[in-house]
């Protein structure tokens, strides 16, 4: 490999761990979502040009925020030369002046918290607010966020591009609530962090179960929110990533193979992250206020605090799933808690729950419901049931290692119909 072979692969290196913080941060300065993603790339490509031949930079993030940011004031003042004077000056000023707030590390630091609150303002519609953070925030692609919506890639293509217009016309402020705003717009922001940290915690397409950098992501916004505005949802819904964070290490085999809960190594999980979220899921409870995402944190801690898969205490998940069904009904609540009893009182007692929400349509194409039939149709030597619900969780799969597992336990079924 040549030195400008090794060159290139820190630019791709840097751009996949930093280029959301170096967009975050660009918005800022230059104001407008399309030139920050200009600017950006621009910085981008005289990196590749630049770094080559005078080495990389100490901090690479401040160079390319430097570089874009020049970038983005040179085009400012090429427009400039093309519009009335009124109205590219002040563009142009805001670019030029905001030194002190781009060399404010706690303002750079806050950047992307900024961008969640922006991308998630109430004037733009509520599944314009999720895929323009899975975008904007997050860098996945358009097809990426079409198929975690079961959307046609340009139908969101379009949502994004009406997004960032919105923003842009309504003048839609790029800042942190104010204190007396942020329990209204707590919501919002809530679900987006978490449908960040579940595309990170497992994959909805590709060639890995996780993508740790999202989830790590998602963390630290959650982190940051807490701190800003510690209401008891905002604090259950860190635990509940820190709890399923814990587990990372123990999901996938050294082969990169998915391994389930029950069959996993538990001395892998880590002890110190769980007993940050139980003490968080502590916190959330005894305020008495608490929500939806505080009781999965709640259940999730059941499942951390067993020592063997035997020791879980099913009941207790049972009934804190009923508690989520009563405050935050929907189809994959219960479907859940149908997991949960079949664990507790049999596969028959949790076949029949799954049957009657696909038999309403609810979750028909959803692939884990699909899984969930077929794990206990095989447990009750259902074979040509069990084999039926594989192959249609199969179709609806997108993600390799869930792909290999399903298709593993499909060849493990015996031949033959049901017994």
């Amino acid at each position: 490999m040549t030195a400008t072979d090794s060159v290139i692969d820190t630019v791709n290196t840097v751009y996949q761990a930093e280029s959301r913080r170096v967009l975050a941060t660009l918005i800022r300065l230059l104001g407008d979502f399309d030139r920050a993603e200009e600017a950006m790339h621009d910085a981008f490509r005289a990196a590749l040009e630049q770094w080559p031949r005078e080495g990389v930079p100490t901090n690479p993030r401040a160079w390319l925020v430097s570089t874009g940011r020049f970038k983005g004031i040179d085009g400012l003042r090429r427009n400039a030369r093309f519009e009335a004077l009124d109205d590219a000056r002040p563009q142009v000023d805001v670019a030029v002046h905001d030194a002190h707030a781009w060399a404010d590390e706690e303002s750079v630091e806050d950047d992307r918290l900024r961008l969640v609150f922006t991308c998630c303002h109430p004037a733009l519609a509520a599944d314009a607010q999720v895929a323009l953070t899975l975008r904007e925030v997050c860098g996945l692609t358009t097809e990426a966020i079409a198929h975690a919506f079961l959307a046609p890639a340009p139908t969101l293509a379009q949502r994004i591009v009406r997004a960032k217009a919105k923003i842009r016309d309504a003048k839609i402020p790029y800042q942190v609530p104010s204190q007396s705003e942020l329990p209204e717009r707590l919501d919002n922001v809530l679900r987006v962090i978490y449908l960040v940290f579940n595309e990170g915690y497992s994959a909805s397409s590709g060639a890995s179960l996780t993508r740790h950098d999202l989830s790590a992501e998602a963390i630290r916004l959650g982190r940051l929110l807490v701190e800003l505005l510690p209401e008891p949802e905002a604090i259950g819904l860190l635990a509940l990533m820190l709890l399923h964070e814990s587990r990372r290490r123990a999901r996938v085999s050294a082969d990169g193979e998915v391994v389930l809960l029950e069959d996993q190594d538990r001395s892998l999980w880590d002890r110190t992250i769980i007993g940050e979220g139980s003490r968080l899921v502590q916190r959330a409870l005894a305020t008495q206020r608490f929500g939806p995402y505080a009781i999965q944190a709640a259940i999730a801690a059941v499942h951390t605090d067993a020592a063997t898969a035997a020791d879980t205490d099913w009941n207790e998940i049972v009934g804190l799933y009923g508690i989520l069904w009563r405050i935050d009904p929907s189809p994959v609540v219960e479907l859940n808690r149908a997991v949960a009893v079949a664990m507790r009182d049999g596969p028959t007692a949790g076949l029949a729950l799954i049957d009657a929400i696909l038999e309403r349509g609810d979750l028909r194409d959803y692939r884990f419901a699909h899984a969930a039939r077929a794990d206990m149709c095989r447990r009750l030597e259902r074979v040509a049931d069990a084999r039926a619900s594989y192959e249609r969780a199969l179709k609806l799969t997108r993600q390799e290692p869930e792909r290999r597992f399903l298709e593993r336990r499909l060849a493990a079924l015996p031949s033959g119909g049901n017994r």
